[in-house]
Order: C-alpha cells, then structure tokens, then sequence
C-alpha cells in the first residue's frame, strides 16, 4: 500500500462551485492520507488542498438518499 501512496504528485489548490439549488456532498475518498467530506451548499465555493490524480465525487439530494451525480478529477479544478 506504501507504493501507492508514493505515486501522488504534491498537493494543489482546487475548487469547486455548488451552481445548483441543492446541498451536496462533495467527497474524496481516494486521499492517499485520509479521507475528505464536506457539505456544499447552493451557490458555495469550495477551497480545498489534493493531488491532482485525486477525484472529487459529488453527492447530490437528501443525505439519506444522496445520488453520485459526478466524479471530477482535482487537475480539472486547479485555481490559477
């Protein structure tokens, strides 16, 4: 598991906008320390730290019936 954890390049500063008018879930669950899960709410812009290769799933609904309604690889939301 150790090589794994090796293959991420260094962390990069992402974010991503809730343009719906729903609360969702944004999670990453592939983190090669940890785990990330935070509530996004309608219109809210999320600053968050992770490896490029990383993928940023976003939950959509009511918490006890969230639908996966994207996967998003952290390169794509890179703050320039």
């Amino acid at each position: 598991m150790s090589a794994l954890l090796t293959n991420y390049s260094a962390p990069v500063l992402c974010c991503y906008v809730n343009a719906t008018s729903k609360v969702q879930v944004a999670r990453i669950a592939n983190l090669p320390n940890g785990y990330f899960e935070r509530v996004v709410f309608p219109g809210q812009r999320l600053l968050f730290e992770a490896p490029p290769e990383c993928q940023l799933e976003i939950h959509t609904g009511m918490m006890a019936s969230a639908i996966l309604s994207d996967r998003i690889y952290c390169n794509k939301l890179l703050v320039s």
